[in-house]
């Protein structure tokens, strides 16, 4: 096999995975915002069909990123979204509302109703008021 295909092939791959790896921490944090009760890790990765260190790995990497997740190990422990007050508003500049924007792009502007709603909300805050 050609070095470059060889090369193309293992970056597509590569991108692939990202891409999974972000819808599914997407899906988490959904998952665990419409669900008051810890989720168990099992759960999670049943429901998203991976296995459940993939779904143990994608949650630390939300936290680490500053979303309020609970970890709670034993019985009856779980996932759990701290259900704090109603989010605050935030001021995004046209670089940081560009990037969002592109990242959604890459995920996919229809990948859930909340990709969706974004995109929506996101391109409107661009358009010069009328």
């Amino acid at each position: 096999m050609n070095r470059s295909v060889g090369k193309a092939a293992a970056a597509s791959r590569e991108s692939h995975l990202t891409l999974r790896r972000v819808e599914r921490q997407q899906y988490l944090i959904e998952r665990l915002h419409a669900t008051p009760e810890p989720l168990t890790i099992g759960r999670l990765a049943l429901d998203l069909g991976v296995s459940e260190r993939t779904i143990a790995r994608d949650l630390e990497r939300l936290r680490h990123s500053g979303v309020p997740i609970t970890l709670t190990p034993g019985r009856g422990g779980g996932a759990q979204l701290d259900h704090g007050p109603a989010p605050v508003p935030i001021d995004l500049d046209f670089p940081e509302i560009a990037a969002l924007l592109a990242s959604l792009a890459a995920l996919g502007p229809t990948a859930s109703d909340s990709a969706s709603s974004a995109m929506i909300k996101l391109t409107a805050a661009l358009r010069p008021p009328t």
